[in-house]
């Protein structure tokens, strides 16, 4: 296995300039899977670009399926020896928006280097993840003449978007995606160099809540004092949501669930979330309890008028949107029940309150006992020469619950080339290229060790 091991990473390293060069080609796509923000034709280049990537590593039946919200899923198989298990490597080629591109310090559709770390969009989220695909794979050749598993690879086009395709995908085609071991590359490690498996994620409960106090607008003079304000109820109920310490407070929620896994350091945290000197964070516990294993209610938004032009008048109505992150092992229907009835017992004055229900998600918990989850953290520790750590998420990734309910018995990991510098989602985002590396080599290594343990 030494050797091995030795003859993999040797391979590895070896790839890396080819590795940059895919990733740097990718990255030029503006894959963006909405024609409002990117001509179509780009995502379209940037499927095909990873369809013919995947074939020329070994996948022989790669194809394009398009998918109910119109984007296109690169889809492909390579059967492995009789008997032998099969891995579905999945990873998403669309991306975010590069936002205000004045914010970037060098062209958001160019990889650029810069001490040490590759920038541009989709560096790291996802198609740094589709590079690092490609690399283990072409370093299996090193010590195998074949597969020594099926795989199966999937690179979504609509993921940042959430519009469902291919969720809906696996519902009406589930053979394209029947595996024993999952392994959803969009997410990534507590820090560079320290090996971790993310084991569940957070649903999401999301409502809009309306206020109405008065038929219309009225003269803040001449009606300020008893004159029921809409906007001023929607603000006391929204404050009743957290209490003085943070925490998200929702009747009936249970809302002290605690993280036994890696911790987040605060320092780090308050580093990554950019918050500002002197302010404190909020809620009790670790970082780790509040943002992986706890509810959270953030308010996205609120309709009032502008300060900008308001006149003095009192407000007849106003609206809020909520996002509640769901705790894994909640319901999250049964968590919006809560979050509608706290909203309607807060409003105050006997305001006249409606809450308009949004789709939920379901939180996702990863069972870690199987043969897949044993040569995974075997290979992770072996590469980067670190115990493997465990960790969650806050957010939401919709396509695990829909793996998990359709193949029961299929074990899903998610692990990635993220990390907490990378500035996913946000202006001069980056991968540094030794996430690449290593999680090549632990790739390749659990292949590798998987198929041996079939034997």
């Amino acid at each position: 296995m030494v050797e091995q091991s030795d003859r993999i990473r040797a391979r590895v390293r070896q790839l890396m300039p080819t590795a940059r060069d895919e990733l740097a080609t990718l990255v030029g796509f503006r894959s963006i899977a909405d024609p409002r923000q990117a001509p179509p034709e780009q995502c379209t280049g940037a499927a095909k670009w990873v369809a013919d990537a995947f074939r020329s590593v070994g996948i022989e039946h790669v194809g394009l399926v398009e998918t109910s919200d119109g984007s296109k899923a690169v889809v492909g198989h390579q059967p492995g020896p009789d008997g032998a298990p099969t891995v579905l490597l999945y990873s998403h080629y669309d991306i975010q928006p590069a936002g205000d591109e004045a914010l970037w310090h060098s062209p958001p559709f160019e990889l650029t280097e810069r001490d040490g770390r590759w920038y541009g969009r989709g560096a790291a989220d996802c198609k740094g993840n589709v590079v690092m695909h490609l690399l283990a794979l072409r370093a299996l050749a090193a010590v195998a003449d074949t597969f020594p598993v099926g795989i199966k690879v999937v690179s979504e086009g609509s993921e940042e978007m959430g519009t469902g395709g291919l969720e809906q995908l696996v519902q009406d085609r589930p053979e394209l995606f029947a595996a024993d071991v999952i392994v959803i590359a969009d997410t990534g490690n507590v820090a560079v160099g320290r090996p971790t498996v993310t084991t569940s994620l957070r649903g999401i409960a999301n409502v809009v809540v309306h206020v109405e106090t008065l038929e219309g607008e009225l003269h803040s003079g001449m009606y300020g004092g008893s004159a029921p304000d809409a906007l001023a109820a929607l603000v006391q109920m929204l404050s009743t949501l957290r209490d003085h310490g943070g925490n998200t407070v929702v009747d009936g929620l249970d809302t002290a669930q605690d993280w036994d896994g890696a911790q987040y350091p605060e320092q780090q945290f308050r580093r990554d979330a950019g918050v500002l000197d002197g302010v404190r964070l909020t809620g009790s516990g670790s970082v780790a309890d509040a943002v992986w294993a706890r509810p959270a209610l953030t308010i996205l938004g609120i309709d009032a008028p502008p300060v900008v032009g308001s006149a003095a008048a009192i407000q007849p109505r106003a609206s809020a949107r909520l996002n509640l992150r769901v705790s894994p092992g909640m319901d999250p229907h049964r968590a919006q029940d809560a979050l509608v009835a706290h909203l309607e017992g807060a409003a105050p004055w006997g305001a006249h309150v409606r809450v308009e229900r949004e789709a939920v998600g379901a939180p996702f918990q990863a069972k870690t006992s199987g043969p897949g989850y044993t040569a995974l953290q075997t290979a992770l520790e072996s590469a980067y020469g670190h115990p493997l750590e465990v960790a969650g998420q806050g957010g939401t990734i919709p396509l695990c619950n829909v793996l998990a309910e359709q193949f029961p018995d299929a074990e899903i990991v998610l692990m990635g080339v993220e990390e907490p510098q990378a500035l996913i989602h946000a202006p001069n985002e980056s991968v540094d290229p030794s996430e690449i590396e290593n999680l090549a080599v632990a790739e390749a290594l659990f292949l590798l060790g998987l198929g041996d343990g079939e034997k």
